[in-house]
């Protein structure tokens, strides 16, 4: 065999287990990827699932806001007249 054919036969060896292990990184980068990925959804979850009652509880408090304008407003219009009366 002539050193060529040797040197041709070293060299695609060389790339073919550069190309392997390079290979083998993406796919350790890969795992990790996943895993990383796999816990944040899991806290995206979580955080979903514990934000999920605050919903409900809003609703509440608007209906209680409601209740107090109302009440602003009603103490507002009482107050108003003597105003007038007094400047009179």
């Amino acid at each position: 065999m002539s050193a060529a054919a040797i040197t041709a036969i070293v060299v695609t060896g060389v790339l073919v287990t550069a190309l392997a292990f390079y290979l083998l990184w993406v796919v350790v980068i890969l795992r990790r990827l996943t895993d990383t990925l796999g816990k944040v959804v899991f806290g995206v979850a979580s955080i979903a699932h514990r934000v999920q009652p605050v919903e409900g509880i809003i609703g509440e408090i608007n209906g209680d806001f409601i209740g107090v304008a109302d009440a602003l407003e009603a103490l507002a219009d009482d107050l108003h007249p003597r105003q007038r009366s007094q400047v009179s």
